[in-house]
C-alpha cells in the first residue's frame, strides 16, 4: 500500500501495479492480460458497461498499461475520480467507489465456463496486440532504440519486446491465459497506490475488500535492480537498411555502478552529456556541427544504461559518430563544455 496525501488536486488517483519477472515464456501473456481485463468484470460485463459506470461517477477515467522496468514486467491499472470534497455530502464516497471498481476489474474478471476468459474479447485483443507488434517498425526512433536493447541484451529478459511475439499469440486461448492469470495473481508483487485527499480509514476499507481478502500471502516474484560490475566487451556495431529519409544512430552504454548513491552521479552525467538543450551532444552534434536533427541521451536507472539517440542524414554517419565519441572522451577528461 502506498499513499500520497495531498490537497493540491481536485481528483484522486488509484492505481494497481502487478509486477513479475520478465521472461520469454510469459511476455506475450502479460501483454494480453491488462487489455482482456479491461474488457469487463463479473459485475461490469463489457467495456461499454465500464464506460457507462465511469460516466455515472462524474466522468471518472479508467485505463490500463504495460511497462518493462528493468527485468520486470509491470501491468498497470488506473482510475481517476473527482475528489469527495467537491461532491454533495450524500455522494461523498467516490474514492471508496473507485477503489471498489478498480479492484473488481483487476481481481474479479469476466469468464466463460468459470475457467476461461471470454473468447470473443480475447480474440479481438490478440488481433490488437498483433497489430502493435507488427507495426513497431513504424516509429523509427523507437524501433532503433528497441533494436539496440535487443542486441545489448540478447538472451536476457531486458532484451524482450514488452508486447511479446506474434508466434506466441496463436498458442494462447481463454483457458491457458486464465490459468496463467491465476498463477500471476498468486505470485506477483502487488502495489496499490492512492494519491489525493485521503481519509485515515481507506487502508482498512481496502484490506476488508473481498477481492483483497481472497489473496494469499506470498514472497513476490520480481527482480530487484543489482549493481554488479559488468564485463567490458568490444564495441558491437549493428546496421540495418530501410527506405527512410533520416537515419537513426543509437548507442547503448553500460554504466558500472556499485552503490545506489552513484546513480545520482549518473543522472548528472547524463544531463551534461545529452539530457538537455545545453548538453554537449545537443550543442556540439546538432547546433555547431549541424549533423543531427535530434541529439540527446537518456539514463535507465533500472539497468544502469545510458542510451544516446541521434537523428542524422545517413551520409553523415561516420562524422556524427566521431563527434559523439569525442563528447564521451571529453567527459572522461572532465571537459564539460
Amino acid at each position: 500500500m502506498h499513499q500520497i496525501t495531498t490537497s493540491k488536486f481536485k481528483t484522486n488517483l488509484v492505481a494497481i501495479f502487478l509486477t513479475n519477472e520478465l521472461n520469454r515464456e510469459n511476455v506475450t501473456k502479460n501483454a494480453l492480460i491488462p487489455v482482456v481485463l479491461k474488457r469487463g468484470s463479473k459485475t461490469m460485463i463489457s467495456q461499454e458497461e465500464i464506460s457507462k459506470q465511469m460516466e455515472e461517477m462524474y466522468g471518472a477515467s479508467f485505463d490500463c498499461g504495460l511497462d518493462k522496468t528493468g527485468d520486470n514486467h509491470v501491468l498497470k491499472f488506473y482510475i481517476e475520480t473527482i475528489n469527495d470534497n467537491y461532491l454533495p455530502k450524500e455522494e461523498n464516497n467516490m474514492l471508496e467507489l473507485s477503489i471498489k471498481k478498480l479492484l473488481d476489474i483487476v481481481f474479479n474478471p469476466l469468464l466463460e465456463n468459470e475457467n476461461s476468459f471470454k473468447k470473443d474479447y480475447l480474440e479481438q485483443e490478440k488481433n490488437n496486440i498483433k497489430q502493435i507488434i507488427e507495426s513497431k517498425a513504424d516509429n523509427k526512433a523507437r524501433y532503433a532504440l528497441d533494436r539496440c536493447i535487443e542486441e545489448m541484451y540478447k538472451n536476457e529478459p531486458f532484451g524482450l519486446y514488452k508486447y511479446g511475439y506474434v508466434e506466441d499469440l496463436e498458442k494462447i486461448d481463454g483457458k491457458n491465459l486464465y490459468e496463467y492469470y491465476i498463477k500471476l495473481i498468486n505470485t506477483c508483487k502487488i502495489d496499490i497506490f492512492i494519491s489525493g485527499n485521503i481519509n485515515n480509514d481507506i487502508n482498512k476499507f481496502i484490506l476488508e475488500n473481498e477481492n483483497i481478502t481472497k489473496l494469499n500471502e506470498r514472497i513476490p516474484k520480481y527482480v530487484k535492480p543489482n549493481n554488479s560490475i559488468k564485463e567490458i566487451t568490444k564495441e558491437n556495431i549493428v546496421t540495418e537498411s530501410k527506405e527512410v529519409t533520416q537515419g537513426k544512430l543509437v548507442i547503448g552504454l553500460d554504466v558500472n555502478l556499485q552503490t545506489e548513491e552513484e546513480k545520482y552521479s549518473a543522472l548528472i552525467y547524463n544531463s551534461i552529456l545529452g539530457g538537455s538543450a545545453n548538453s554537449k551532444l545537443f550543442q556540439n552534434v546538432r547546433e555547431k556541427s549541424h549533423l543531427a536533427y535530434v541529439a540527446s541521451s537518456s539514463y535507465s536507472r533500472y539497468k544502469n544504461n545510458i542510451f544516446i539517440n541521434c537523428g542524422i542524414e545517413i551520409k553523415n554517419y561516420e562524422k556524427a559518430l566521431e563527434i559523439v565519441k569525442k563528447q564521451l572522451q571529453d567527459m572522461k577528461e572532465r571537459k564539460l563544455h
